[in-house]
């Protein structure tokens, strides 16, 4: 049930980061993704791990405070086709975690195709660095929270990997002239 719960934690923060323009809505996105992939991997890794993935999302979700469009701006005018595709990445992450593939770890591939398909979906979607920013930060989270998928633990330094750039993406510097550009 943890498990279940941890991976539709991660896909609601990383439909956040598709849906949202604003910093603070930005800012929810990533951290609700750090604590879904925290909750998959705690499961699949253990506490250091879930440690790791947390703490990088907090600093993205920090870092993301500091810059961007003020103000949440969740779902702004015309963010129907970023809604349609979060319901149909959940479908397809749904189909993928529990029926095509078999085993324990349904919570874990449906979290990771989530966060694999949306991250990358929305920085090719935005032309505003700091919403792909945000979006390469859930994209690091859940690919430290993947590398738990296959017949051995990953070890820590994969999930320490990971959080260091979703931190690192939530603390970039975006110039004037490129942010003006955008």
């Amino acid at each position: 049930m943890l498990e279940a719960s941890a991976g539709f934690i991660a896909w609601l923060g990383a439909s956040l980061v598709v849906v949202a323009d604003g910093r603070r809505g930005l800012a929810l996105g990533v951290a609700t993704s750090a604590l879904g992939m925290a909750g998959i991997a705690w499961q699949a890794a253990g506490p250091a791990a879930a440690l790791a993935l947390a703490a990088g999302g907090a600093l993205a979700a920090a870092g993301r405070l500091r810059s961007g469009a003020p103000g949440w701006r969740i779902a702004p005018p015309g963010s129907t086709p970023r809604i349609v595709l979060c319901i149909g990445a959940a479908l397809v992450a749904s189909w993928v975690g529990l029926v095509v593939t078999s085993g324990g770890g349904a919570g874990l591939r449906f979290a990771a195709v989530v966060a694999l398909v949306l991250a990358p979906a929305r920085i090719l979607w935005s032309d505003d660095p700091d919403v792909q920013l945000s979006a390469v930060a859930v994209l690091a989270l859940g690919a430290g929270a993947a590398s738990a998928m296959g017949p051995s633990t990953a070890q820590p330094w994969s999930y320490v990997a990971a959080g260091l750039v979703a931190a690192a993406a939530g603390w970039l510097p975006v110039r004037p002239e490129v942010r003006d550009a955008a």
